[in-house]
């Protein structure tokens, strides 16, 4: 064991000396202490960077609102596809049903939470896996693929067919109440199995535990509909009914997409480069579309993005959004606030040493909709975020290129979009990571 210091009255001395060595320590101090640290070394020049016009815009509409909920991932895989059909169909705002992906997410999502836990029982309760499962539960944070998932076995539906709830603008109450209930199943389903119970047994008593959950989310956001009516009035004032849609026809036949046909580039450089990574405790969906990574250099990932918006797709990214951003002006910016030049302390890591400290976390989806180049190459990005028109230019974000390369770790590609060299990273036999990589 280390030999212990203690903090002497002569140590704290020679602390007090250092910080009123700095001539301009109370200015500073009276700064931060009346306007924060934020405020206090926010750069001004920053609004020069981030002013808002791009070369190149994806016309979209109005933006969605996740409010108190962490259902980004949704928002951002569902906004990829309503852009499609906006397009397609001439409706710019048209908007798809989050609350129909996060009915079905909360379904699969225990199903597959019993089948883990089950699968771990005979590990102790304070495994670290275990430990994992038991502490997310329900959480209502998602990978792409959770989404994709979802989309691909049920379909979609439009917003005005299955509108949130007060339950999932705000899920607070409900996560409890999900979490609580997960919890206590769990507990009998490790017993079952370490007393010896059958294959059949474990069986009926997942099917009685799911039918709890289905109660749940029945009352708290609605049964999804078998069938629906698509009626809209186009931008051209045109008006269109078509009768009886099943939510899988409606995606199929409206948005002429396979979400299996994408790629998931990451840049982490605290992973080995040009390898491939799955994350199967996170998967959600039995028999869906995997959690899988593909680690390549940035220079990559944004060239991949860059072309699938030049042919007018919309492109989902996976960030660190907290991390230097002005969440009501909507500015991300790398250098937005000067925080070590005014605290005279350097706190600097680079992108691969925030990830391995866990400073660093995709904590956060949106999408590209759009970016400005000079001479060919881009000094910033236009964002479609999922918190309202409140927030940013009417919802939209605007970021710059150093913001892009250090907080932003996944884009969704398509496979066409992405260059030889890539696709072959992602042939290769990927790598297992644990459920709390910092990919998670």
């Amino acid at each position: 064991m280390t030999e212990e210091h203690h903090l002497t009255s002569k140590m704290v001395g020679e602390l007090k000396k250092e910080f009123h060595a700095r001539k301009d320590a109370e200015v500073i101090a009276r700064a931060i202490q009346k306007n924060g640290i934020k405020a206090s070394s926010e750069d001004p020049a920053a609004s020069q960077r981030l002013h808002r016009a791009f070369s190149y815009e994806i016309k979209t509409g109005k933006p969605s609102n996740q409010r108190h909920s962490g259902r980004c991932w949704s928002f951002a895989a569902l906004n990829t596809l309503r852009h499609k059909f906006a397009t397609k169909y001439k409706f710019k705002d048209f908007e798809l049903s989050q609350n129909y992906l996060f009915f079905w997410d909360r379904i699969e999502r225990a199903n597959m939470f019993f089948q883990k836990i089950i699968a771990t029982a005979n590990k102790p309760l304070h495994d670290r896996t275990v430990d994992f499962y038991l502490s997310f539960a329900l959480n209502d944070g998602g990978q792409w693929a959770n989404a994709a998932s979802i989309v691909e076995k049920y379909g979609v539906v439009p917003e005005y067919v299955m509108p949130d709830t007060h339950n999932t603008k705000d899920t607070s109450d409900v996560a409890e109440v999900f979490n609580y209930l997960m919890r206590k199943d769990a507990l009998e389903l490790r017993g079952m199995v370490q007393d010896g119970a059958s294959e059949e047994e474990l069986q009926k008593a997942q099917t009685r535990m799911m039918a709890g959950v289905y109660k749940i989310a029945a009352y708290s956001f609605g049964e999804p509909p078998a069938k629906f009516d698509l009626e809209y009035r186009d931008d051209d004032k045109k008006f269109h009914q078509i009768l009886g849609l099943t939510p899988l026809k409606f995606y199929h036949e409206y948005f002429d997409t396979n979400l299996s046909d994408y790629v998931v580039v990451t840049n982490a450089p605290d992973h080995e480069m040009d390898q491939s990574y799955l994350m199967p405790a996170q998967d959600s969906v039995a028999g869906g579309i995997p959690i899988k990574f593909v680690n390549v250099p940035f220079a990559e990932l944004q060239a991949a993005a860059l072309k699938q918006l030049k042919a007018g797709e919309t492109v989902w990214v996976g960030n660190d959004v907290l991390q230097q951003m002005d969440r009501k002006r909507g500015l991300m910016d790398a250098k937005l606030f000067h925080r070590e030049e005014l605290l005279g302390v350097d706190f600097t890591m680079d992108k691969k040493h925030r990830l391995e400290s866990k400073q660093a976390m995709v904590s956060h989806a949106m999408t590209l909709t759009g970016f400005d180049l000079v001479n060919d190459q881009p000094t910033r990005w236009k964002i479609e975020n999922s918190w309202g028109k409140d927030n940013g230019d009417n919802g939209y974000f605007v970021m710059t290129q150093d913001w892009f390369e250090e907080y932003t770790y996944e884009a969704v590609i398509n496979k066409k979009y992405i260059s030889e060299r890539v696709k072959k990273v992602a042939e290769k036999e990927p790598i297992t990571l644990p459920a709390w990589d910092s990919l998670q």
